[in-house]
C-alpha cells in the first residue's frame, strides 16, 4: 500500500509497519539539492532511486515512464537522510526512570521504544548507532530489518560494558540485598581478561559496535561522574578483541584521564568527551578518534536537574556541573580540528527532538555546513559505513530528507523535516 499524505492513514501505516510501495523508479525534484559532496545547494536537481538505492542524480527535472513515480520537492531543500550516532533506544526520559528499572518488563521498554523508533525516523534520522540497552534494542534492529515495524536503521551496542561500580552497572547505589540478586551481569568486566570475555559476549548476543564506559557518569547512582574506570590496558584488550571480531569500540567519558587512556588505547569514538583538556584533544587529532559531544543531553539533564525530585538527589550535582560543560568542550574541540559526528544522546531527553543538537553545534562554532556534515558523512564515516550512507550520489541507499528554507542560511530549518524516505520507502512526505 502507498502512504496517505493525510496524517491519519500515515500514523496508522506505521502503526502496523506497512512500508510504502514505490513504482519502478522514483524521481525526486528536488529545488534544491544538498548532496554533501558540494559546499552549496545545487538547484533543480533530479535524485532517481531504484530498489532502495540511488541510480541517478541529473540536472534539472527529469522523469521515466509512465509506470514511474514523481515526487514533487521543489520548494525545499533536499538532504542525505541524517545519521544520529549516540541515541538509547530503550531509554525514555522521566522522573520515574528510576523506578520503571524494576517496573517495566522487557515487552513493556519494546512497545514504548518501537513508538520512539517511530518518532526519531519521522524527525529525518533515517540512521541510529544505539549505545547501549539491555537487548530488546537488539530484537528492535532485527525486527526494523525485515520489515516488521518502522525505525530508524538501527546499529546497537547491545548493553554496554562497564567496570564493576562503573557507569553502566545497574547494581549502584542500591541496598547490599538487591546488589546481591542483581549481580553477575554478564556487561561487568575488570581486568583485561574479563574485558575479552565481556566483548565476545556482547559479539555473540549481535552487537553491530562495542560500548565502554572509561570514566564514571551523570545519571548514574555513583557520586563522581569524571574519574577513570578502566585502565589503560584493560581498553586496549577491548578495543583488540573488537577489531579481531570487525567491531569498533565507542567510549563514554567524561573526565580527562579517561577520555586520554581511552585514545591511547584506539577506541574509535569518545562519546560526551566533556572535560576533554589540550592533551586530549591533541591526541585525539593525532589518533583520529572521533568525537560525538551530544550538546542537547548535557543541556537536558542540567534542566531537568533544576526540577524538584526529578533526578536521584546523587545525580543532581554531577547533572549540574558536567551538563552544561559539554557546548564548550566541543566548539574548543572543532577549532582544534577534532572530528566531529553527530550524536544526541536519545534517550536521556526525549525522542524526535535530535535536530535540535544542529543548533547547538552552530552555537558552539560549526558553521552549518559543518553541522550538517557531522549528521551525514562524519557520521557515515564514524559507523564505516561511507559506502551506503552520508552522500546523495549514485550507488548509495536512497535515505532523503526535505526542509523547508535553505539549512545553511537558517540551521533550525532541520527541525522541522517535511520530508523522510528510508532505503526508496517514504515514510513521510
Amino acid at each position: 500500500m502507498r502512504f496517505s499524505t493525510t496524517l491519519a492513514a500515515l500514523a496508522g501505516s506505521l502503526l502496523l509497519g506497512l512500508p510504502a510501495a514505490h513504482a519502478q523508479k522514483t524521481y525526486l525534484h528536488c529545488g534544491r539539492l544538498l548532496d554533501m559532496r558540494s559546499a552549496q545547494p545545487q538547484t533543480a536537481m533530479t535524485v532517481v532511486v531504484e530498489n532502495g538505492r540511488v541510480v541517478a542524480v541529473q540536472k534539472g527535472y527529469q522523469t521515466g515512464t509512465t509506470s514511474d513515480q514523481v515526487i514533487d520537492l521543489k520548494n525545499k531543500t533536499v538532504l542525505p537522510g541524517l545519521i544520529d550516532c549516540h541515541v538509547h533506544v530503550e531509554s525514555h526520559p522521566s522522573k520515574n526512570s528510576f523506578v520503571e528499572g524494576f517496573t517495566m518488563n522487557p515487552p513493556d521498554i519494546a512497545y514504548r521504544a518501537l513508538g520512539d523508533a517511530s518518532r526519531t525516523l519521522l524527525a529525518g534520522f533515517t540512521t541510529v548507532r544505539d549505545m547501549g540497552g539491555s537487548g530488546v534494542n537488539v530484537s528492535l534492529r532485527n525486527a526494523i530489518n525485515r520489515g516488521l515495524v518502522p525505525g530508524p536503521r538501527i546499529f546497537t551496542a547491545g548493553t554496554a560494558i562497564s567496570a564493576t561500580g562503573g557507569h553502566m552497572d545497574d547494581t549502584d547505589g542500591l541496598s547490599e540485598e538487591l546488589m546481591e540478586k542483581m549481580g553477575n551481569h554478564l556487561n561487568l568486566a575488570n581486568g583485561p581478561d574479563q574485558c575479552r570475555q565481556a566483548v565476545r559476549e556482547q559479539f555473540k548476543r549481535g552487537a553491530d559496535v562495542i560500548k565502554i564506559a572509561s570514566t564514571g557518569g551523570v545519571l548514574d547512582l555513583s557520586k563522581d561522574g569524571s574519574g577513570p574506570q578502566y585502565s589503560e590496558a584493560e581498553i586496549r584488550a577491548v578495543v583488540e578483541t573488537a577489531t579481531d571480531l570487525g567491531l569498533k569500540v565507542a567510549c563514554h567519558a567524561h573526565g580527562p584521564e579517561g577520555i586520554k587512556r581511552a585514545i591511547r588505547a584506539g577506541v574509535t569514538s569518545i562519546e560526551h568527551g566533556t572535560l576533554m583538556d589540550d592533551e586530549g584533544m591533541a591526541l585525539a587529532k593525532k589518533a583520529g578518534t572521533w568525537y560525538v559531544p551530544t550538546i542537547i543531553a548535557g543541556k537536558s539533564v542540567a534542566d531537568s536537574a533544576r526540577i524538584p525530585n526529578y533526578f536521584p538527589a546523587a545525580v543532581v550535582p554531577k547533572a549540574l556541573s558536567i551538563g552544561p560543560k559539554l557546548q564548550g568542550t566541543c566548539g574548543k574541540a572543532y577549532k582544534k580540528g577534532v572530528k566531529i559526528a553527530f550524536g544526541t544522546d536519545a534517550g536521556v531527553y526525549r525522542h524526535g527532538v535530535n535536530a535540535l543538537e544542529f543548533r547547538y553545534l552552530v552555537e558552539a562554532g560549526l558553521p552549518p555546513l559543518e553541522a550538517l556534515r557531522a549528521a551525514t558523512v562524519n557520521a557515515a564515516a564514524l559507523l564505516g559505513e561511507t559506502d551506503n550512507l552520508g552522500t546523495l550520489e549514485p550507488g548509495k541507499l536512497a535515505d532523503v530528507v526535505a526542509v523547508d528554507g535553505d539549512p545553511l542560511q537558517d540551521i533550525n530549518t532541520m527541525q522541522r523535516v517535511q520530508f523522510v524516505m528510508k532505503q526508496g520507502v517514504v515514510y513521510k512526505q
